[in-house]
């Protein structure tokens, strides 16, 4: 089976070396595989220069399922690496730790990496995590590629004006979905009137609420309904019947997929018969409705089935199941992103860890154009991924590439 490495100089190294990872709990979980994983990359320390890097993730907890996808992903990646010979015959030493989805235990994390000497960090997942390790970030200029926070603030802070240099993603931002979902809804398929549900209090939700509902009128579309709900609510009726009686043509429905598969049930309930769109949370949600009730709707997302097979191959090789959802390509491509500023700064001949050494990282992502396995793409002046959205419809309940848009 053909291996996935993006950046032809990697193939040019010699030697051949497992990838080097420290899985750490920062907090306490994972001990005995965190030892199990120490003495692999002592091992591969003890063969030569390394380059260590950090990876952050919530291993464990409610969020986990995004976390373990994201860190298999990157860790598949920094193994190919390896594999062909490392970055200038330097092997890459990954230092995992699980955040278990806490902002404060995130922090302690990144502080205990940085104290360990990483140059550069895959992270964090979720949005709350990763935003305040960005703040602490930006004393140490350190080098970060979120593979999966969606919101806007993670890069960019409008309040000030301030972009913060050192932090990119290689995920879309919240508004971004909402514009695309929005201008597909009104300029692909022809839709006038939509009406709006989504969780309140989330940024993620609010985030894609918001734009689409501002980008669809800007069309000269005209939003009938705008419904929200709270966190933890499993009922969602009145929401739906006053959409219902509102008459639109279509369903902006921006939240995760274990409250879609609600929704979409509760809606053909009460008889409100239309399509529904939205964002990437709902990556997952087949099994958590009908193929009747998802028929008709769209979400989009960063990756389909079937987008990259080598990668969806060596997935399976190395984990022994499929990829579990968008959020492990999407790992993938932070670790592509992140190991194309450490080949830059090799190239340069510069010392990992300092200063000038991490600022080469950040000038060479700034500058670049990756070759992911989620599309090809250049970062913007906020340092958001300028690529295609991936819109999938259902075939018989399975998610499916609709077309890139």
């Amino acid at each position: 089976m053909k291996k996935l490495i993006s950046r032809r100089q990697f193939l040019a190294a010699a030697g051949v070396v497992a990838a080097a990872g420290v899985l750490t709990a920062c907090g306490s979980s994972s001990e005995s595989t965190g030892a199990a994983a120490s003495t692999a990359g002592s091992t591969a320390a003890a063969g030569g220069d390394t380059i260590k890097i950090g990876m952050l993730a919530p291993l464990t907890g409610d969020v986990s399922i995004y976390g373990l996808a994201v860190s298999n992903g990157a860790q598949l990646y920094i193994e190919q690496v390896n594999a062909a010979g490392g970055i200038n015959g330097k092997q890459i030493e990954v230092q995992l730790m699980d955040e278990q989805g806490d902002a404060t235990q995130a922090v302690n994390c990144f502080t205990q990496m940085v104290d360990n000497g990483i140059t550069a960090l895959i992270g964090d997942v979720t949005t709350g995590p990763t935003l305040a390790v960005v703040a602490e970030s930006q004393e140490y200029n350190m080098p970060m590629v979120s593979a999966s926070a969606t919101a806007e603030a993670v890069t960019y802070d409008a309040e000030t004006d301030t972009v913060y240099t050192n932090v990119f993603r290689t995920t879309f931002t919240d508004p971004y979905q909402g514009i695309k979902m929005a201008d597909y809804a009104y300029e692909k398929l022809g839709y006038t009137k939509a009406a709006v549900i989504f969780q309140k209090g989330a940024d993620y939700n609010e985030g894609l609420a918001e734009n689409f509902e501002l980008e669809f009128a800007a069309n000269g579309g005209e939003i009938v309904a705008s419904e929200s709900y709270s966190e933890g609510d499993v009922d969602f009726k009145t929401q739906l019947t006053t959409i219902l009686n509102a008459n639109p043509e279509v369903v902006f429905c921006p939240n995760y997929y274990e409250d879609v598969g609600q929704i979409l049930a509760q809606a053909e309930s009460v008889g409100l018969d239309v399509p529904f769109l939205g964002g990437d949370g709902w990556d997952g949600v087949t099994g958590y409705a009908t193929a009747d009730q998802v028929a008709d709707s769209f979400f989009c997302a960063n990756y389909a089935v079937g987008a990259a097979p080598e990668f969806e191959s060596a997935y399976e090789e190395k984990y022994g199941e499929t990829y579990p959802n968008g959020f492990a390509p999407l790992g993938y491509d932070a670790a592509v992103t992140v190991c194309y500023g450490l080949a830059a700064a090799e190239e340069a001949g510069l010392e990992p860890a300092t200063d000038e050494y991490k600022q080469a990282v950040i000038d060479a992502i700034k500058n670049g154009t990756i070759e992911g396995v989620t599309g090809t793409f250049t970062f913007d002046e906020h340092n958001n991924p300028v690529k295609t959205a991936a819109i999938l419809a259902f075939d018989n309940g399975a998610a499916i590439l609709k077309e890139q848009y």
